[in-house]
């Protein structure tokens, strides 16, 4: 082979190796930079509506590359309430995974109008008869008649006063909990008819699946948590 053409092969393969190490050396700084900005000015990022709305689409959608672990603090509330509904704890935590990520969720509203740990729509919780739900029962209803007791009771929906403190909140872990179990139950899981439950609790086949794909993980798992 021609020396000449070799050399000049040689010579490529090393310009090229050396614009690639030059590359490489003017991206680093500025990913630091990108890194920095966005660490700064995340907290003013979240609240625009695009950036927001995709931060709960991801904290809504299963990962399970980044699973999370059923918070053991939480277990005995899923199982008291589970107990008392007649409905598989494991069911629950699946639930709250789905729906908030274990309460990690930040706000926890969802751009539908979704409130609380486990995700209730105002007029779900309060009950459709309130004069304002329609559609997709976001409601107009004032916060001292959405966690009043009586006013549910009246208006026949699912949210409960768990925590004995006279108010029904979606925002209160334990009320909120006891609300999930009691809406599962009734739509068909204390007769082991979890999928109509579920799916009835959120209208996406989707959702049924994931939601049963934690369930099955967290029934396999749920020797770990006999103790609590």
């Amino acid at each position: 082979m021609d020396k000449r053409k070799i050399t000049k092969s040689r010579g490529r393969r090393l310009r090229k190796g050396n614009c690639l190490l030059a590359a490489f050396v003017f991206l680093i700084p500025l990913l630091i930079v990108f890194y920095v900005l966005t660490a700064l000015l995340w907290p003013a990022l979240r609240d625009v509506p695009l950036i927001r709305e995709l931060n709960e689409y991801t904290a809504h959608k299963p990962d399970r590359l980044f699973d999370i672990r059923v918070p053991e603090n939480y277990v005995p509330l899923y199982k008291e309430a589970a107990d008392e509904y007649g409905i598989p704890w494991t069911l629950l935590a699946a639930h709250h995974r789905v729906e908030t990520r274990f309460s990690t969720m930040d706000p926890l509203v969802s751009p539908a109008g979704a409130e609380g740990h486990m995700q209730f729509m105002p007029c779900t919780w309060v009950g459709w008869s309130h004069p304002s739900c329609t559609g997709l029962g976001k409601g107009e209803i004032p916060e001292n008649v959405k966690t009043d007791p009586e006013a549910i009771r009246q208006y026949g929906g699912y949210g409960l006063d768990a925590d004995g403190d006279g108010k029904a909140d979606p925002f209160s872990l334990a009320d909120s909990i006891y609300s999930a179990a009691s809406y599962l139950a009734q739509n068909g899981a204390a007769e082991g008819e979890l999928e109509q439950a579920i799916f009835l609790y959120n209208h996406s086949e989707q959702y049924v699946e994931d939601v049963m794909s934690f369930y099955r993980d967290y029934e396999q798992r749920s020797v770990e948590y006999s103790g609590n």
